[in-house]
Formats: structure tokens, C-alpha cells, sequence
């Protein structure tokens, strides 16, 4: 078919911006063979659910009421200030495009965080400002301040992850004061609650009426086990629901999703969820306990989900130790302050006895 010859034709097509891009490599696109998969903070395993296949033949609305109301109750946010997206990655995508014009705004991130800011940032053709967080790993305003007034681009978003993937840690609820306060009339401040369900107690959903630039994402994908149907939420003021109305594509949500998302919303559907929690949250602290006793374990990161964060001797030998088992865990060396720590996914009873095997036959 003349394949080089096309695909240079198709690339000078592309934009410039597209053909610079480095794709997100989610736990899937980078794939291993292996039994054990602990590399993507899924549940061990999924509900069941029951599908009614009448309304097929229809498109299905762009909010479908009944997620929004059943996510209303569950959240105790009004349905006006809520938005339901193909997962809580298009939420962050959608503010980036709402927001951030291309080639002239920026958003602030501070890694180690969720690589889906930057990548949204990138392909929307706007820049990232990477403002280092303090030693705890806490957003450091005093850093963040400074940024804003040094950067060319106007700083339209300001993205924390709480509780942050890969560390663990939830943001100080005094210091998102601070930064709130700081941000008020110059730009969104976005927390990624996608863990939330694991420390609940650290929500700052209650936030959101004084602040009305502060959004909060969430997900069924993680506590609800439900990462397979691509189902979040925003929750932000009415004005910013409207404005991202104007961006969403026209049917963002399928009929089984929102069929099996209001199941999951439903009284039953949260009793399975918060019972699933606290099973994976007694068998994370269980591991967590066995995994300090080893010698070559240096630090174990903060504690709030279904996933820890450690820092051994050897990384790497441990993470191909564990390959070499069929077992896959997530490297995170190459991550700023983060050489030597793998992340690891609570699992199964029976996976997380399988890795603990691993990790107490190996010597560094």
C-alpha cells in the first residue's frame, strides 16, 4: 500500500502539537504478562449487575436525570452542580479545553501526581507549570504564588490530587484554604477526589458553596469497582457545569452505563461499595505491616487507598522479581523523588499473600 510514503503524507497532515505528543501510558497501554495484576487500582473483582436492553435503539440523554439524581443523594451535592463524564479523566480534559485557551494559558501541577493533567494540557495545546510540592508533599503555596507571578502564560487551573496518586497523601485542609483564598478571581482550583471512598473523612465536598472556582472530581472506577464502564463526576458551581455542557460531546454516557452506574448509586449498590472498602482497606493495613517488617523496605507512603506506595533497596529488582512471578505491580523510579518506590494495588486476599511470597524471598 505504499506505507511510508502515505504515513509521511498522513504525519504532515497532523499538527505539530499531535506529532510532539508522548501518549498517557496507563497501566493497560503498558501491559505485562503476568496473572497478578496490581498495577491500575482496580478492585479485585466486579458486582453484578442487571441490564435492560429495550432502549437500545435510542440515543441516551447527555445527563442522564437519574445518574444525577442518584449521585445527588449519594454525594449531597445538588444535581444543578453536578456533571457525569466518561470517566473523571474526561472531566479533567473538558476543564482543561473550557478554560484554557491554547498557546496562551497554563495549568499548575505538582509532581509526582496523576499524569492525566499534563497529557490532557498537552493535547489542548496548553502549557504545565510543575511547581515541586514540599518535602510532606503538600502543594507548597509560597512556591505556587511565585509561579504565577513569573509565568508567561496565565495560570487558568490549578489541579491537586487528593488523596494523590502515587503518594497517598490528602491535602492539608487548612493550607487548600490558603490556596483557595490566594486563587479567588484567578483561577479554578481542582481536587481529584478519585479515592475518596477509602478516607472519606477527608472530602472537601463541603467546601464548594463558599468557593465557587473550587471543582472536585470524582469516580466510580476505584472504591465502587467499576473502572470498565467509564463513569465521573464534577461537582463545581452551576456557572462551571454550564460552561463544560458547552464543550461535552453530545452522548458522553452509554444506557448500560447509566444503567449500571444508578444500580451501583442505589442504597444496596453503596452498602456493597463501603463494605468492599473496608475489606481492602484491613487487608491493606495487614499488608502494609508485613511489607515494613522487611529490611530492605525503606519508606511506606502515606495510607489512604486501595493502593501503597514503598520504597525499597532496589526497586527495579524488586518490580522484575515479581514479574518474573507473573506478578505486576507499577514502577515509579522515574518519577521526580521517587527512584526505588513501586506502587502496588491491594488486591485479593490471595494476590497480596502471592506478592508478600515474592517479597519475602528476595535478599537486597
Amino acid at each position: 500500500m505504499g506505507r511510508s510514503n502515505n504515513m509521511s503524507m498522513i504525519e504532515n497532515l497532523a499538527t505539530e502539537r499531535v506529532k510532539k505528543l508522548t501518549p498517557y501510558m496507563s497501566a493497560r497501554r503498558i501491559g505485562g504478562k503476568g496473572h497478578v495484576f496490581l498495577n491500575a487500582n482496580e478492585a479485585p473483582k466486579s458486582s453484578i449487575f442487571i441490564m435492560n436492553s429495550t432502549s437500545f435503539n435510542r440515543y441516551p440523554e447527555c445527563q442522564p436525570p437519574q445518574v444525577l439524581e442518584a449521585y445527588a443523594d449519594y454525594s449531597g451535592v445538588p444535581e444543578e452542580n453536578i456533571l457525569v463524564s466518561r470517566g473523571s479523566d474526561e472531566s479533567i480534559g473538558l476543564l482543561v479545553r473550557t478554560f484554557c485557551e491554547p498557546g496562551k494559558d497554563a495549568i499548575l501541577i505538582s509532581s509526582p501526581t496523576y499524569g492525566m493533567y499534563s497529557i490532557s494540557a498537552d493535547t489542548a495545546g496548553v502549557r504545565t507549570v510543575d511547581v515541586p510540592p514540599r518535602d510532606d508533599f503538600q502543594p507548597d503555596l509560597e512556591a505556587i504564588k511565585k509561579a504565577f507571578a513569573e509565568t508567561s502564560e496565565q495560570i487558568k487551573i490549578i489541579f491537586i490530587c487528593s488523596p494523590n496518586n502515587p503518594t497517598g497523601n490528602v491535602v492539608d485542609r487548612e493550607l487548600l484554604k490558603q490556596i483557595l483564598d490566594f486563587a479567588r478571581d484567578r483561577c479554578l482550583v481542582v481536587v481529584d477526589e478519585a479515592y475518596i471512598e477509602f478516607c472519606p473523612e477527608y472530602s472537601v465536598t463541603d467546601m464548594l458553596s463558599a468557593n465557587e472556582h473550587l471543582v472536585v472530581t470524582r469516580t466510580l472506577s476505584k472504591a465502587f469497582g467499576l473502572a470498565g464502564i467509564r463513569c465521573g463526576f464534577t461537582l463545581a458551581c452551576e456557572e462551571i457545569i454550564k460552561l463544560m455542557l458547552k464543550v461535552i460531546d453530545p452522548y458522553p454516557i452509554s444506557d448500560p452505563v447509566a444503567q449500571i452506574a444508578v444500580q451501583a448509586l442505589s442504597t444496596n449498590g453503596i452498602a456493597i461499595m463501603k463494605s468492599r472498602v473496608a475489606e481492602l482497606n484491613e487487608r491493606r493495613d495487614r499488608f502494609v505491616a508485613e511489607v515494613k517488617s522487611l529490611s530492605y523496605v525503606k519508606e511506606v507512603f502515606s495510607v489512604n487507598t486501595n493502593y501503597v506506595l514503598v520504597k525499597f533497596a532496589d526497586g527495579e529488582e524488586l518490580f522484575n522479581a515479581c514479574v518474573q512471578k507473573g506478578i505486576i505491580l507499577r514502577d515509579f523510579h522515574t518519577k521526580p523523588r521517587l527512584s526505588n518506590c513501586v506502587r502496588i494495588t491491594i488486591g485479593s486476599e490471595e494476590e497480596m499473600n502471592e506478592v508478600l511470597s515474592v517479597f519475602r524471598s528476595i535478599k537486597q
